[in-house]
């Protein structure tokens, strides 16, 4: 994966394996907080723990590399707005008010955002979009499944809009009961050329990408244009 700009940002997203964000120099579970470490130890199955982990590991080097800090110095929490609980929920560095996180994992790949404005990131396997299919006609609004119909590979199109609504909700734009009411058949479906795209949808930016190397789809939402950097710059 290439960065998408070689300038700085304040807003940058990455996407990763699970096992190479966790050979990372500054990744290992000391970084985790007691309450992330009880969930870790949930998982009935040791690669959804793996993949939990290193999540929760990349946005802290996502949100380090965004300050100039070692990711170590960071205190990541949870917080859920519906129940108030601290044990799932929107992240949060609670000794950073000023800078959002988010972050995503699926079956062995995480991806991860911080930004100095809320941001937003999801990240699905590519492989996902044929069984995710089946929801198409009730979280799409009518002129987006008519395109993703029409699309000569329909999986692959409804998957983009599903990461570019998952990350939507991170950001608090919708809800996952809300998803057919967002619109967004203005932006299009296909990357050009592979690379990742940068769009506009209601005063946030909106940048997806495909990362083939990993077979995953990824996009990130911000209210400032946010950027891809690669795991080893982190």
């Amino acid at each position: 994966m290439t960065s998408f700009s070689g300038m700085t940002s304040d807003a940058i997203a990455t996407v990763a394996t699970s096992a190479d964000v966790l050979r990372h120099p500054e990744a290992g579970e000391h970084l985790l907080t007691a309450v992330e470490k009880e969930r870790a130890a949930r998982f009935r199955h040791e690669s959804g723990r793996v993949d939990f982990v290193a999540a929760h590991v990349l946005v802290r080097l996502c949100a380090a590399r965004l300050l100039g800090v070692p990711a170590a110095a960071l205190v990541l929490e949870q917080q859920c707005p519906d129940c108030g609980k601290g044990d799932h929920g929107k992240p949060y560095l609670s000794d950073r008010p000023g800078i959002s996180v988010s972050l995503s994992h699926t079956k062995g790949v995480v991806a991860a955002a911080a930004g100095h404005r809320p941001i937003g990131v999801d990240v699905e396997r590519t492989d996902r979009g044929g069984t995710l299919l089946d929801v198409a006609p009730r979280v799409l609004a009518a002129e987006e499944l008519r395109q993703v119909k029409a699309h000569t590979d329909p999986a692959r199109a409804f998957l983009r809009l599903w990461v570019r609504k998952e990350a939507l909700i991170k950001i608090g734009r919708t809800t996952l009961d809300g998803l057919a009411a967002v619109d967004l058949s203005g932006l299009p479906l296909d990357l050009p050329g592979g690379r990742p795209l940068l769009g506009r949808f209601e005063g946030l930016h909106l940048l997806d990408w495909v990362d083939e190397p990993h077979g995953a789809a990824v996009a990130a939402v911000c209210e400032l244009p946010p950027r891809v950097v690669e795991l080893a710059s982190l």
